[in-house]
């Protein structure tokens, strides 16, 4: 009996080490997202880019995923998880070190295409990896650990990037993170390759995948959290120090402390969630929270610190979402070889509501004022928390 026990701990060790592995990949890539955020003076001084061309080597990564999820999904199945996660991470450090020798803006733009495939791999196979690596016991909190990717390596990127003195060896230092993380995936148990069952069966599997309730509910909760989030982070900084009058590094470190604040609410979800708590109640609550207190920030019901400790509410209540819905998708998938299909179309809502959110608020706010993004928190709380109804009704 002691043998079995120590059998066990062992292999839940093992197990707890394949998490760290696969989100230590997710959060690298996630850090690729950020690093034309955060280097934008640099890149701004040595090629004489405008706000516009540095917006674009953001939002082209996200435009790929709006476009690309489910097939990368259907990659997935046919080619097994590691196997596609190993590929992200070998495209992500191409793309970077493609970029870090880039003579001009076409190539930087064409490389981050090359690093936003790379991201599309390893978002939607790290989901299908832990499936498998993890008990299901275990499968909730490693789900809220793996959703805390993205924060995580955007708040890095806040924080490393102003050490770099060029933007080239940012771009080298990111190529060779990808590497590493690629070099520690050969650690995990290999996945066997999917039955390849040709082209239309896969778009078979792809249309039951639409035609299911709760996958599309699952990719509109996440396109709305997305909306909501980007739709403040993006402008965050530009809210700290013209609305609120704080010098950029100050603004930087604040932005910084308010993404990881969403760390948080992920890691609440995965442990609410082993307690038992509803999947579609934490969504609720996240959605009104996110809800009311993005439209306090936005129409500056409360002074300069309030206004900030609304954003460290709005984005920790937020990390209950993605958590929750990312541990529901192997519940809601018509068939387990079609949880990768599941999770690609999330990946394809939340990069439609990343690419709508900023848009559509920047625009209002450039024509009418911050107070005017405070009907698109409203609203996008109201649908979000429609979509948590919904997820009642199915029993998630």
């Amino acid at each position: 009996m002691r043998a079995s026990h120590q059998d066990i701990a062992v292999r839940e060790k093992n197990s707890w080490a394949s998490v760290a592995v696969i989100v230590g990949g997710g959060v690298v890539l996630a850090l690729q997202v950020g690093k034309a955020s955060i280097a934008a003076p640099l890149l701004r001084a040595d090629m004489g880019l405008d706000l516009a061309a540095i917006g674009w080597l953001t939002a082209v990564i996200a435009v790929l995923g709006m476009l690309g999820g489910m097939p990368a999904g259907s990659l997935v199945a046919a080619r097994g998880d590691r196997r596609v996660f190993l590929a992200g991470l070998g495209t992500s450090a191409l793309g970077a070190a493609l970029g870090a020798a880039a003579p001009g803006y076409a190539w930087l733009l064409a490389s981050r295409l090359l690093e936003g495939l790379g991201f599309l791999l390893v978002v939607v196979a790290g989901p299908a990896l832990l499936q498998r690596v993890v008990a299901a016991a275990q499968r909730d909190l490693a789900f809220a650990l793996w959703s805390c990717f993205m924060p995580t390596g955007i708040a890095l990127a806040m924080l490393l990037g102003p050490l770099f003195s060029s933007w080239r060896i940012l771009w080298w230092s990111s190529a060779a993170l990808s590497l590493a993380a690629a070099a520690s995936v050969l650690l995990l148990p290999p996945s066997a390759r999917g039955a390849w069952r040709g082209w239309r069966d896969t778009g078979r599997d792809a249309l039951a995948t639409l035609r299911g309730r709760d996958p599309l509910l699952l990719a509109a909760g996440f396109g709305l959290y997305s909306l909501q989030f980007f739709a403040l982070f993006n402008f965050l900084p530009i809210l700290l120090t013209e609305r609120m009058g704080m010098p950029l590094q100050t603004a930087g470190l604040l932005a910084a402390a308010a993404t990881a604040a969403n760390i948080a609410g992920n890691l609440c979800a995965g442990i609410l969630m082993e307690r038992g708590v509803a999947g579609w109640a934490l969504v609720a609550c996240g959605s009104v929270v996110m809800g009311l207190a993005g439209s306090g920030v936005f129409l500056s019901v409360l002074p300069d610190a309030g206004s900030f400790a609304l954003c460290m509410l709005f984005s920790a209540a937020g990390g209950l979402i993605p958590a929750t819905l990312l541990a529901t998708a192997p519940r809601a998938a018509p068939s387990p070889a079609r949880v990768p299909l599941v999770v690609g179309l999330m990946m394809q809502g939340n990069n439609l509501g990343q690419v709508v959110g900023p848009a559509a608020v920047g625009g209002l706010i450039q024509s009418y004022g911050w107070p005017a993004a405070a009907g698109i928190a409203g609203v996008a709380g109201v649908l979000a928390l429609a979509v948590a109804l919904g997820l009642r009704q199915s029993g998630r």
